[in-house]
């Protein structure tokens, strides 16, 4: 993973309520283990035809919002099973986070764990992102994780909870496995000590 510090971004809107983890990514495209490519099935029965062409009026299928790392949801987004591939597909279409009214428990900490940041807004913000994205579709937000803060497009600075935890793996760009690797040295000197 990357450090994630700073980003300004586009948006692609995909404000929907109780978007599950199955309409994420379809049950069908879960016997990998390799997070490449996943991104292709994001939204997978949303995005293509029966014959697999894309649907050019979904989002992500149109050309503008290509490169955009920011998706707005609805409500509870992540819910149903607790797949990881979920986050996975998401980061690998290139998401660096998603701002919604609330997430899902284990999606949110599958997403963390991932490096994929879940900001969650209140109706007010929320209803504000989206307006100023009808009335420009280009605009951006800005998002600043040491200082929690989502900056929407009028200027308006939103803080967004986030634990020490997943703050500190998101700004050094490690997941758990290598946040415990950063203590390396120090453990082969405990067990040197201990030898």
């Amino acid at each position: 993973m990357e450090p994630f510090e700073k980003l300004e971004s586009r948006v692609v809107p995909l404000v929907a309520d109780n978007v599950d983890t199955d309409q994420i990514i379809p049950a069908r495209f879960l016997k990998v283990t390799d997070k490449e490519g996943l991104g292709e099935r994001l939204f997978a029965d949303w995005r293509y035809e029966a014959d697999g062409s894309p649907k050019p009026d979904f989002v992500l299928n149109q050309p503008r919002h290509q490169g955009a790392q920011v998706l707005l949801a609805g409500a509870n987004f992540g819910s149903g099973s607790s797949r990881e591939h979920a986050p996975w597909a998401l980061v690998d279409w290139g998401f660096k986070a998603i701002v919604a009214r609330s997430f899902a428990d284990i999606f949110q900490g599958n997403a963390l764990k991932n490096g994929l940041l879940p900001i969650p807004v209140d109706a007010e913000a929320h209803a504000a992102l989206a307006a100023a994205l009808e009335a420009d579709p280009a605009a951006t937000v800005s998002i600043d994780v040491a200082a929690q803060t989502l900056t929407l497009p009028g200027g308006e600075v939103v803080e967004f909870p986030l634990d020490p935890f997943s703050k500190h793996c998101l700004l050094q760009g490690v997941d758990e496995l290598g946040y415990l690797l950063g203590f390396e040295d120090a453990i082969a000197a405990h067990e040197a000590r201990r030898a």
